[in-house]
């Protein structure tokens, strides 16, 4: 007697029952009712792909004159990226620079000081002899804030802009405007001592240096 090494035969199953088993609904997901199921199937908003990365105000402000050196390497770090970088300095003068005279840093980044023979100090001046000074400065700020509204940079270092508008140099409500209506991809930091509350209110990141040594 020998025996077989063939398998037993298997019962078929009918067309039909193949086709009731596959229309058979599947157990239900526990995890289909969840929260956070609900929030990737409805909430469409919170998974939403940004375009284009929103641009940030920073304000860098200490209670001393001279605290731009940071940002400075900051700006002249993001020109050699590739970035477009405008850099105004509204009080800082000694050098007779102006806006025509403005210097060119690695091909991108554009240094601008207004046309002044010494540092600015101290509030608008009265004297006539003495209203070249708040011409240069007015100067740089229309050329500063054409560039801010048309968007022709990525990065916009303000330097000293909180002392002149304290001074009397630049409106605060032309600053407040032209901020607000900058592109929404710019990035623009304040720096210096004396940023109004307001432009503070407004900023994306404040940083605070209290002493310089």
């Amino acid at each position: 007697m020998t025996a077989s090494l063939r398998h037993p035969p298997q019962p078929q199953r009918s067309v039909a029952g193949l086709h009731a088993s596959a229309l058979t609904p599947l157990a239900p997901n526990p995890l289909a009712s969840t929260p956070l199921a609900a929030e990737l199937v409805h909430g469409s908003q919170s998974l939403r792909l940004v375009a284009q990365p929103e641009g940030l105000l920073q304000v860098h402000t200490a209670p001393f004159r001279g605290s731009f050196a940071v940002v400075f390497s900051q700006a002249l770090r993001a020109a050699g990226l590739g970035s477009r970088v405008l850099i105004s300095q509204f009080l800082k003068g000694g050098v007779d620079q102006g806006v025509q005279r403005s210097l060119t840093l690695c091909g991108r980044l554009q240094w601008l000081r207004p046309a002044v023979p010494a540092c600015l100090d101290g509030p608008l001046p009265t004297d006539p002899e003495l209203a070249s000074a708040a011409q240069a400065v007015a100067e740089v700020w229309d050329y500063t804030r054409e560039q801010l509204l048309s968007g022709m940079v990525d990065l916009m270092v303000l330097d000293e802009l909180g002392l002149a508008i304290a001074y009397g140099y630049v409106a605060l409500e032309e600053a407040i405007e032209a901020l607000q209506c900058r592109p929404a991809q710019m990035d623009v930091i304040l720096t210096g001592p004396s940023i109004p509350a307001d432009l503070v209110a407004m900023a994306d990141q404040v940083t605070q240096l209290r002493r310089g040594f």
